[in-house]
């Protein structure tokens, strides 16, 4: 079935990549990016699918009701959310990704403030907005992009790491909120690093060479997204998905059922979705 769907950092990256596989299945898509720069690319690759793109910035006030207004002008109620937009390392501290970060007292409030408001307030916002509408329709994905755990505790992960990690837990408490709403909860990662446009240099250098793990394609990042957001995820709630683990030979809902973990990093094993 046709959905409709919001993806933040929707112009660029993983987000781009996550958009246009969306609409690719038949959804319809409104693509969000604070970069006007990057809609010509994106509308390039669309073709004839129902994809539309915004272009906005999230953290300004009032943004993020006009960004769901908009999608539901365009293409009906939000019933997919998908909160991927992102400040990384390379906002953080340009130009010393890789070697000797500044540490969490050298940034500025400036810096701090701009990575928590993107990573995590924006989604936050976002979610809380579209979640009653869903409830109300009794169906609805909120899809969040966190990291692994130790990128967000390593040293000069500095916001970026304590953002992500309160979008980590704050998808384990929405999961348990709106478990029985017909609502699910669940975050889709690429389970290494991503290889898109706020990587630095250096690490797609060594990814290339074979020096480093290989970095994620953005592409690959579609398929677990469209399993989580599918009728047959249905009693999918608060799990977490690593793209790079995703095995494509197997059906979806075995290769998700192999790589599902529970979100919030809990210390129990995951119970799976049909355990009684």
């Amino acid at each position: 079935m046709a959905r409709s769907a919001v993806v933040t950092g929707g112009l660029r990256g993983l987000g781009r990549a996550m958009a246009l596989g969306l609409a690719e299945a038949g959804h319809r898509v409104l693509a969000v990016g604070h970069l006007a720069e990057d809609v010509a690319e994106i509308e390039r690759l669309v073709g004839g699918l129902a994809l539309s793109c915004l272009v906005a910035d999230l953290r300004a006030p009032g943004e993020a009701d006009r960004v769901l207004a908009v999608a539901a002008a365009r293409f009906g109620e939000v019933e997919i959310l998908v909160n991927n937009a992102g400040l990384t390392f390379t906002y953080i501290d340009p130009g010393r990704f890789v070697d000797g970060p500044r540490r969490f007292f050298e940034l500025t409030d400036e810096i701090n403030q701009n990575v928590m408001d993107t990573n995590f307030g924006i989604a936050e916002r976002l979610a809380r907005r579209a979640a009653p509408g869903m409830m109300a329709r009794g169906w609805g994905r909120i899809v969040n992009v966190t990291t692994k755990l130790d990128t967000m505790n390593m040293r000069g992960s500095g916001p970026y790491g304590a953002s992500k990690a309160a979008l980590e837990m704050a998808s384990e408490i929405w999961a348990k909120e709106l478990a029985g709403t017909g609502v699910t909860v669940n975050i889709v990662n690429p389970g290494a690093g991503a290889n898109t446009p706020g990587m630095a240099a250096e690490m797609r250098a060594w990814s290339a060479a074979g020096t480093k793990p290989r970095l994620v394609e953005p592409d690959e990042m579609v398929a677990p997204l469209l399993f989580v957001v599918s009728d047959a995820a249905n009693a999918v709630n608060g799990f977490r998905f690593d793209a790079n683990a995703w095995d494509a030979r197997l059906a979806p809902e075995a290769a998700a059922r192999a790589i599902a973990r529970p979100a919030g990093f809990q210390l129990h094993p995951a119970r799976m979705w049909d355990a009684t």
